[in-house]
């Protein structure tokens, strides 16, 4: 899944994607790169982010929504505002992408009014507020037991569990020691029945660990994103598309060869 901000704002890319020409020439080419979804966002969900108006993300979203149509993949809308949601189904998307996971009033009766697929991600708190003391007994657990009820609550009304995705939210409301753990347990997390996402490019605790500013941690996602493949998960969210399709081709050529191997001596 290929990230494309048209925010001023994101705490990777903020402003060089701003324009819809910019966004929409950069999305072809995470296309071109090997992205298999392209996910589209307007506002900002970085630590300390102020919301903006639905009207403002619409105008962002929209126009490179309407232009990427014919792109021939899969397109998400990142956003976690019904009217955006309803407003972007109706220009074709694909799946929306909720980091507050389908909370707001009426969201779920949106997306069950569609067939999109729904993003369900964790999130502790809110991006003004989320990293200022999170704090869980648990981190794996409670993650998880809040992914299953809101999953179960999209079914609950009428939506398809084959058009749910879930995501354990790294660095949304968790220290480095909580993104960790769920790094580490991610196959808890695959385990609930849902397919699982990640978003792990780029993030503030590979920065904590290697030392480097947002723009180089390319390396450093390409690995994660690897690690987190081989615990479960089905979708990687990156902004270093072709690095990131490079290494799982070398990861699945591997894994198919063993199983190759297994095959032949059964």
């Amino acid at each position: 899944m290929g990230v494309v901000n048209v925010t001023p704002d994101s705490f990777s890319d903020g402003g060089q994607f701003a324009d819809s020409a910019a966004a929409i020439a950069h999305a072809h080419r995470l296309i071109e790169q090997g992205a298999g979804i392209i996910d589209i966002g307007g506002e900002s969900t970085r630590p300390n982010a102020d919301p903006v108006p639905a009207a403002v993300e619409m105008e962002r979203v929209l126009p490179v929504l309407q232009a990427l149509r014919p792109a021939g993949v899969p397109l998400s809308i990142d956003t976690a505002k019904p009217e955006v949601m309803r407003a972007a189904l109706a220009q074709g998307a694909d799946m929306i992408n909720d980091v507050h996971a389908f909370r707001a009033p009426g969201a779920l009766d949106v997306m069950a009014s569609s067939d999109a697929g729904l993003c369900i991600m964790h999130m502790q708190g809110e991006p003004r507020t989320m990293q200022r003391a999170p704090h869980y007994a648990n981190v794996v657990a409670e993650v998880g037991e809040f992914l299953a009820e809101r999953a179960r609550a999209a079914e609950a009304a009428g939506v398809r569990r084959e058009r749910i995705v879930i995501d354990p939210g790294f660095g949304f409301g968790k220290t480095l020691e909580h993104n960790l753990q769920l790094l580490r347990e991610l196959q808890t997390i695959a385990g609930l029945g849902w397919p699982v996402l990640v978003g792990l490019s780029r993030k503030s605790m590979l920065g904590r660990i290697i030392g480097r500013q947002t723009g180089e941690r390319s390396h450093a996602s390409v690995a994660a994103a690897l690690l987190a493949v081989l615990r479960g998960a089905r979708i990687v969210r990156a902004h270093d598309v072709q690095a990131t399709g490079d290494a799982l081709a070398v990861l699945h050529a591997v894994q198919e060869s063993v199983e190759s191997e297994a095959s032949e001596k059964r």
